[in-house]
């Protein structure tokens, strides 16, 4: 990452191990607060952690840190495909120099990063939206948390008759579920990627060995594996509730074991909260209407490198599109300019389009990451995200795109 003066002065460079990151930690409770459930030699791993790996961004104010940004390595599902994402997190700037324009210089400098480390995509939670609109992010996905009395687990839907006489999987008995250590982080991992890649999901991302094998070495969280599954879980307020992390599983065997098992806790346990996404099958596996949202927040996804990212998504293997689209991004200009987009055997490509008849498609770098993430052309239209091109276009975008984003993890 290049020094980058500034007339205020403030100068945007990487963060370095052998800066202060006594201070930096101290920037980071400053900004967020102290944490409510991890300590704080864990706050100070995480923010080492990404320092060592030459992930994080710092602004300088001489020698003291005004702000800092860091950002993940990691795979995002898309159709499922595992694209290059970078997560960005803890973008931060001291509350005492705040209105300075920091936060978007390090943003701009982060964004450069991103792209010249070859990240096709990036993906942030925001606390604010308009910073990150005005550089191309745009709200994509949801990350939704159910809830649930914990009875209503003990006793599942069973299989309708059906199927059950037609499908051995089905019948083939409960899987055996076994603990999983920091050993099993490279086996997580890639039982999460099976589950994503068979359930051609939008917008779940897998961590990297190193992240999970600390996840998995946290005492308060209890993870499971089988063949064809993933459950980790802890307790919540206290022992009054359970927190399901994740219960991912391809096969309806395995997922009825997981959502079994943590009913199991009902006679200590009174609820259960559980990340799941809109679609997943634990909405369909109790017998009331015992599940609702308990709370929903929103993620935004910015594509940074066009014609990388439709080459590394996935598309549904049925369709078979050509649509123009005119894209126009400042901060990005690589971007810009006149494509084609071409989707077959559920691979697409975006070339270049000299000339063409008609008027294509018009987006933005915003309108581009919400087109890319399954949001409907008449959404984005409605958006004044979108203008242009034909109601046949639309529909073939809609179909091309066509997916709800979710992610279970926050970063």
């Amino acid at each position: 990452m290049a020094d980058q003066p500034d007339a205020i002065p403030v100068l945007i460079r990487a963060v370095r191990p052998d800066d202060d990151l006594d201070a930096q930690f101290d920037l980071a409770e400053r900004s967020f607060g102290p944490s409510r459930r991890i300590g704080r030699d864990q706050r100070r791993r995480q923010v080492a952690d990404p320092v060592a790996a030459g992930r994080s961004l710092g602004a300088f104010d001489g020698d003291r840190p005004v702000g800092a940004a860091t950002f993940h390595d990691m795979r995002q599902w898309w159709c499922g495909r595992a694209v290059p994402m970078a997560g960005v997190a803890s973008v931060k700037v001291a509350p005492e120099d705040r209105g300075r324009g920091i936060a978007r210089r390090l943003m701009t400098a982060l964004l450069d990063e991103v792209a010249a480390r070859g990240y096709p995509l990036s993906a942030l939670y925001p606390a604010t939206t308009p910073l990150y609109r005005s550089l191309g992010w745009e709200l994509a996905g949801v990350r939704d948390i159910a809830v649930i009395p914990t009875r209503s687990l003990r006793d599942l839907v069973p299989p309708d008759p059906a199927v059950l006489a037609a499908g051995q999987d089905i019948a083939a008995g409960s899987p055996r579920l076994r603990r999983a250590a920091p050993a099993d982080a490279e086996a997580a991992i890639s039982v999460i990627g099976r589950v994503h890649q068979s359930s051609r999901d939008c917008g779940p991302i897998t961590w990297d060995v190193a992240s999970v094998a600390g996840r998995l070495a946290d005492p308060d969280l209890y993870a499971y594996l089988c063949d064809d599954g993933f459950l980790v879980y802890r307790w919540h307020n206290g022992n009054d509730a359970l927190f399901v992390e994740g219960a991912q599983a391809i096969s309806a065997p395995a997922q009825r074991a997981f959502w079994a098992h943590v009913g199991s806790h009902a006679s200590i346990a009174d609820q259960v909260f559980a990340r799941v996404g809109p679609a997943g099958a634990f909405w369909w596996l109790t017998r009331e209407r015992d599940a609702d949202v308990h709370h929903r927040s929103m993620w935004m996804l910015r594509v940074v490198d066009a014609p990388a990212a439709i080459a590394a998504r996935g598309f549904p293997a049925a369709v078979s599109v050509s649509v123009p689209l005119a894209i126009a991004d400042d901060a990005r200009p690589a971007n810009s300019g006149r494509w084609e987009l071409t989707v077959t055997d559920g691979q697409g490509a975006l070339e270049p389009l000299t000339a063409g008849p008609g008027v294509p498609l018009t987006v933005g770098a915003r309108g581009l990451a919400a087109l890319y993430a399954g949001t409907p052309v008449s959404a984005l239209r409605q958006a004044s995200l979108a203008a242009g091109g034909s109601p046949g276009d639309d529909a073939s975008l809609d179909a091309a795109f066509a997916g709800t984003a979710y992610m279970l993890d926050a970063f």
